[in-house]
């Protein structure tokens, strides 16, 4: 097995189902999986649900139901989503599993032998939605005299028993950590954090009494966790912590975590702080990403603009929604989505660009050479200039998919598919068939190495009509990661083989935009 790859979601909070948001971050994820596994890593991805806190508590009290029944239905509709989805997470991870607690705990008392744990009184603002306590500072004041929290959300005076974590503590260590490389991206996140500690850090209080619905406090019955100290822990969870042997040892520390800018914070200041106190490794990095937005708007149901991703992706097909997630967006940004931009964008690039020159390529084999593939033909400067355009497209992609900007890895991807096009339309295969038989059949072999390249490279994004696509072009199963592209006798065997190329089926269908969509 290759170098040990983990990466991470964050673990979504399933007091509403799936949304838009959370598909986009499990499909980037899932890419990235792909992608490093491709490259030859031996990769571990977690995903799962953050089960605990007043949020999940007060939800189940307003379905009236328990909070441990609405963990466990809305839990599913996640897991249903990374099916949908073609999400190939290695865990999902819940919260409420004994496991779970164990780990937790263990936390707890390691931080606590630090001396970092301290029982007192908290006096502050908190946001139920957010999960999260506010400085007055951070807080903007509105109309009816209440005041809202950085992300807009409503923040009550809170006053209880608590455990405090000496956060103040750790602010010059933490700042060391942002200088020393890049364990916040991108840049404009990590600016922002900075920011904040510079600021100074207060101790942060790590436990509630004003409900149960969590872990308990070890020694303190009467206290549950904070719901971030539970819900962060998952990373090191899913890898049988506290035991440090196995899969712990081999994973951890995670390569990355991938989680909305929204919640940034808790994973660059709590959860170092957290792991120091612990004596325990550090993530290598914490990339927050961007939103995605409904034409321009973040949706949320008072705007009635929630999507489901499953509907979508049934109405479009799965491969197209993740070629469309991370080709529309820049990475790390915000981006916008719409169902006229997934029909354009799926119809100019996948069906009629790539779609179409492999159906074309395949076609014209089938019919002119009756499936036979033929080694050993001479080659042209236009065959050679080809192959090095699709060697750098595909250079580019995974160049750019290393350092997780998907847009631009696509970008340079489609240049090695407009590369073939013009080829194509330069070469004109159809009429070298009367003028010169032998010159077509060149033109013929020349594409189908470099649709096979092309698919392998672009499988991370769309593996299931790429696999298709290979089938048909008789590629073995365990020959499409990139180690694959630099088989330089795999065409020979191939053709040496005696397979054929049958009458070929499209992959990428033409998209019609749906009648209520256009409305």
């Amino acid at each position: 097995m290759g170098e040990p790859y983990y990466i991470t979601t964050a673990i979504s909070y399933p007091n509403g189902r799936p949304h838009i948001g959370h598909a986009y971050e499990a499909i980037a994820a899932d890419v990235i999986a792909r992608f490093k596994k491709a490259e030859g890593f031996d990769v571990r991805f977690q995903t799962g649900t953050d089960e605990h806190g007043l949020k999940m508590a007060q939800k189940a009290r307003d379905l009236d139901t328990t909070p441990a029944a609405l963990a466990d239905e809305m839990s599913s509709y996640f897991k249903e989503m990374c099916d949908a989805l073609n999400i190939g997470y290695d865990v999902f991870i819940r919260t409420t599993e004994p496991r779970h607690h164990a780990a937790t705990q263990e936390l707890w008392r390691r931080m606590e032998a630090n001396g970092d744990l301290y029982l007192d009184r908290y006096e502050g603002w908190y946001s139920v939605r957010d999960e999260a306590y506010y400085d007055e500072s951070e807080l903007q004041a509105v109309e009816d005299g209440g005041k809202l929290s950085p992300q807009g959300t409503p923040v009550e005076w809170t006053v209880e028993e608590s455990w405090f974590f000496r956060l103040s503590k750790y602010q010059d260590k933490l700042l060391e950590l942002y200088a020393a490389g890049e364990f916040i991206r991108p840049e404009s996140r990590r600016n922002e954090i900075q920011r904040f500690v510079e600021g100074g850090l207060r101790d942060l209080s790590v436990s509630r009494t004003s409900f149960d619905w969590g872990i308990k406090v070890p020694g303190s019955d009467n206290h549950v966790m904070y719901v971030w100290v539970d819900a962060l822990t998952n990373y090191i969870t899913g890898l049988g912590f506290p035991e440090e042997e196995g899969d712990f040892a081999k994973f951890w520390p995670a390569d990355v975590h991938l989680i909305g800018k929204d919640i940034v914070r808790f994973h660059t200041v709590y959860w170092p702080a957290f792991l120091m106190s612990a004596d325990l490794e550090l993530p290598r990095q914490v990339f927050g990403h961007g939103f995605l937005l409904n034409r321009g708007q973040k949706e949320s149901k008072s705007l009635g603009n929630v999507t489901d991703p499953i509907g979508l992706a049934e109405t479009y097909g799965v491969d197209t929604l993740r070629y469309f997630f991370l080709r529309e967006v820049a990475f790390g940004q915000d981006g916008s989505w719409s169902h006229e931009a997934i029909v354009t964008r799926a119809n100019a690039e996948l069906a009629n660009s790539f779609g179409n020159l492999a159906q074309r390529s395949l076609s014209m084999i089938f019919k002119n050479m009756d499936g036979e593939l033929k080694a050993g033909l001479e080659k042209s400067e236009a065959d050679t200039a080809l192959f090095v355009a699709v060697a750098e497209a595909v250079s580019g992609l995974r160049s750019a998919f290393d350092a997780l900007d998907f847009s631009t890895g696509l970008e340079a991807w489609m240049r090695g598919v407009f590369a073939c096009n013009q080829y194509v339309d330069e070469q004109a295969p159809w009429a070298l068939r009367k003028s010169d038989p032998a010159r077509m059949e060149a033109v013929l072999m020349t594409l189908f190495r470099v649709v096979r390249d092309l698919a392998i490279a672009v499988r991370p994004v769309v593996p299931t009509a790429i696999d298709a696509l290979l089938d048909q072009m008789g590629h073995a199963i365990d020959a499409r990661d990139y180690a694959a592209l630099a088989d330089t006798g795999w065409f020979d065997a191939l053709a040496g083989s005696g397979f054929k190329v049958d009458k070929p089926q499209g992959v990428f269908p033409r998209l019609e935009l749906p009648e209520e969509a256009a409305a």
